[in-house]
């Protein structure tokens, strides 16, 4: 997926406001202005259109984390340089601190049903033989339904 499109859904779905994004990039180690955050906002096919990079959006999950969760002790991690669906949806779920059921519950919310096992083949490193790649129609799914958890 498009990482402008993700923080377009993920800041509808917190209803966050865009000092509120420009903080969470913030704690996430990254400075991003209003007039930057503009141009993300903007289609694909606008003139101001900017991309947001996959450091850039890796390090908005991470503030995102800290902003829901509080900061760890110690070093705070660092932002991946490339960023899959896997590792969005897996930021998304430490961010609210979901249980596997709990996530289940969400994806069924929007129609998807799965099980504990085929869940768990998303957030499996990479190397392992039962690792799943999880597909844009999933995370998209996961996002439709924190959409309907969160605003009915």
């Amino acid at each position: 997926m498009i990482n402008n499109d993700l923080l377009r859904r993920i800041s509808k779905i917190f209803s966050l406001t865009d000092q509120q994004i420009i903080s969470i990039f913030l704690l996430g180690q990254s400075h991003v202005t209003t007039e930057q955050l503009a141009h993300f906002y903007q289609e694909k096919d606008h003139a101001d259109y900017r991309e947001i990079s996959d450091i850039d959006f890796a390090r908005f999950l991470n503030g995102l984390i800290i902003d829901k969760r509080g900061a760890k002790d110690g070093p705070q991690p660092a932002p991946q340089n490339e960023l899959t669906n896997n590792i969005i949806f897996n930021k998304v779920k430490i961010a609210l601190a979901l249980k596997a059921d709990e996530v289940i519950e969400i994806l069924s919310l929007a129609g998807l049903t799965l099980g504990k096992y085929e869940l768990s083949a998303f957030f499996r490193n990479v190397n392992h033989k039962h690792y799943k790649m999880c597909s844009d129609e999933v995370l998209s799914t996961f996002l439709k339904g924190l959409q309907i958890k969160f605003h009915g």
